[in-house]
């Protein structure tokens, strides 16, 4: 049976660059890093180009580049370790931030007593930067970290990490941005964008899953978050996954040299389903910014009540369509979203998340539009039944 994918936010599919580049490593170049033989320096090179094309892809030097496990552990590591190691007292973040993000807040909160200040957001979802700069002006003589999603992976609405960048630099405070969801389909730069702390993570941009990376500011220095060997220049123990490693910076170097032409290719994609949306189905709307600051791959569709709604994922998942309710780390439940319930969306109302790559089609957006016609109750349809 056909199928068509676009769960692209939850994660990518691998491209074939990405796995020829790591073919001849999983074949051939299995020598541990840290051994001073010719195998383990062999691999140690791979390992410290791969280092460099990443620093190179976000303006940071290859001092202040880390590889981890992926994003939850980079977004874990920069929390827990500001407080821990640089006295992070007080943590400003919002409500609709990623999972990882929300639950390590809430951990530091309830273990080591930090005070915690929610931002409110807007029905767009956009952060309130008046708010953070009020809550950094009352900050004044606590330490203070600012955690905030560059873009929000469920409805796709931006933060302007350069305003909150300039902010947090103002105030003193540290400045931690979680851009899973941006790296390789965004600019992003470290010199330009000052930050202390930045996540990404390699299968949100065609790379293998179970590797990620942290940008650290040398200005911000903490102490290992997984303690172990003198890998990763003393910063995280573990032989690192260079399979992985290698395949990430692949990704991440083709993710930018192409970003032009996938950003062009996928905001046509998204255009057209939001058009055959709307011309198919009444009723329906947009959740999040879907003409200013937005997450182009991310199309975040609101149902009207119907019947149907409770089992449409269901019924187009066996219809042959891979799409979500929201963030793939809690869609196993399907519960309520906590980034829609922030933003005030109506409760009976079904939100189906469409996420985007460069390998979509339109024609694969028509195949999603005719099995959710049949799917769907029609206004005729519906018409026709209340006259019989």
């Amino acid at each position: 049976m056909l199928r068509v994918y676009f769960d692209n936010a939850a994660t990518t599919p691998i491209s074939e660059e990405v796995i020829d580049a790591m073919l001849p490593v999983l074949r051939g170049q299995f020598g541990n890093p840290s051994s001073i033989h010719a195998e383990g320096r062999s691999v140690r090179a791979l390992l410290e180009s791969a280092r460099k094309t990443v620093a190179q892809c976000i303006g940071a030097s290859t001092a202040e580049i880390f590889f981890t496990s992926g994003g939850t552990e980079s977004n874990n590591m920069a929390i827990k370790c500001a407080v821990r190691d640089l006295g992070v007292r007080r943590i400003i973040s919002s409500p609709t931030e990623h999972h990882c993000g929300l639950h390590t807040i809430e951990a530091a909160q309830k273990h080591d007593g930090v005070e915690v200040v929610w931002l409110p957001v807007d029905h767009l979802g956009h952060v309130d930067l008046h708010a953070l700069e009020q809550a950094l002006a009352e900050s004044a003589g606590i330490k203070t970290l600012v955690s905030l999603m560059h873009a929000n992976n469920e409805i796709g609405s931006m933060t302007d990490i350069d305003r909150v960048s300039r902010l947090c630099r103002q105030y003193g405070a540290l400045f931690h941005t979680d851009t899973v969801q941006t790296i390789g389909h965004f600019p992003v730069n470290v010199q330009q964008t000052p930050v202390n702390f930045l996540s990404g993570a390699a299968h949100k941009f065609h790379g293998p899953k179970g590797v990620g990376f942290i940008y650290i500011n040398p200005e911000s220095p903490i102490k290992p978050f997984i303690d172990g060997g003198a890998q990763e220049r003393n910063m995280r123990g573990g032989t690192e996954n260079v399979y992985g490693i290698v395949g990430l910076a692949k990704a991440l170097e083709l993710a930018i040299a192409e970003m032009e032409t996938r950003t062009a290719h996928i905001l046509e994609v998204r255009n057209y389903m939001k058009e055959r949306m709307l011309e198919t189905f009444d009723g329906i709307s947009f959740n999040g910014d879907q003409e200013g600051n937005c997450l182009y791959t991310v199309l975040n569709v609101s149902f009207p009540p119907s019947p149907k709604n409770e089992l449409l994922l269901l019924s187009l998942d066996i219809a042959g369509v891979s799409a979500s309710g929201g963030s793939a780390c809690s869609s196993g439940a399907e519960k309520g979203s906590h980034v829609l319930e922030a933003i005030g969306a109506e409760p009976d109302r079904k939100s189906i998340r469409f996420s985007f790559s460069h390998y979509n089609t339109k024609s694969e957006v028509d195949f999603v539009i005719d099995k959710m016609k049949a799917i769907l109750p029609q206004p005729a349809m519906i018409e026709s039944m209340a006259a019989k």
